[in-house]
């Protein structure tokens, strides 16, 4: 399990390393960008279910920690359904990643 810190004093939460990374692609993509916006997750029922939900601001600092040594392959499909997401009122949370559409080209030709 990896954790997303943020702010000062700081929040951690622990997600995934494969969700983790996809979550940090989107997340750094719009803060380089300058972009505030909301991040929501669900608690599991071993944590006390509920839900959290907090402003994503660049001047806030934020860290991602790994517990693995190799970066999880990225699915495209997933970053391009999380970057949808972040750009709604809701605004980005961690949704079921969709099966891996294939590049064009890949496989032969």
């Amino acid at each position: 399990m990896g954790r997303f810190i943020y702010g000062t004093p700081s929040i951690t939460v622990e997600f995934d390393d494969r969700v983790l990374a996809h979550l940090k692609i989107v997340i750094l993509s719009k803060v380089r960008r300058g972009e505030s916006f909301t991040f929501s997750w669900e608690y599991s029922v071993a944590s006390g279910s509920g839900h959290s939900s907090i402003w994503i601001n660049p001047t806030i600092p934020l860290q991602f920690d790994f517990d693995g040594s190799r970066e999880p392959r990225l699915n495209r499909a997933w970053v391009e359904e999380l970057v949808r997401l972040s750009n709604t009122p809701a605004g980005l949370r961690v949704v079921p990643e969709p099966p891996e559409v294939p590049e064009v080209g890949a496989g032969g030709r």
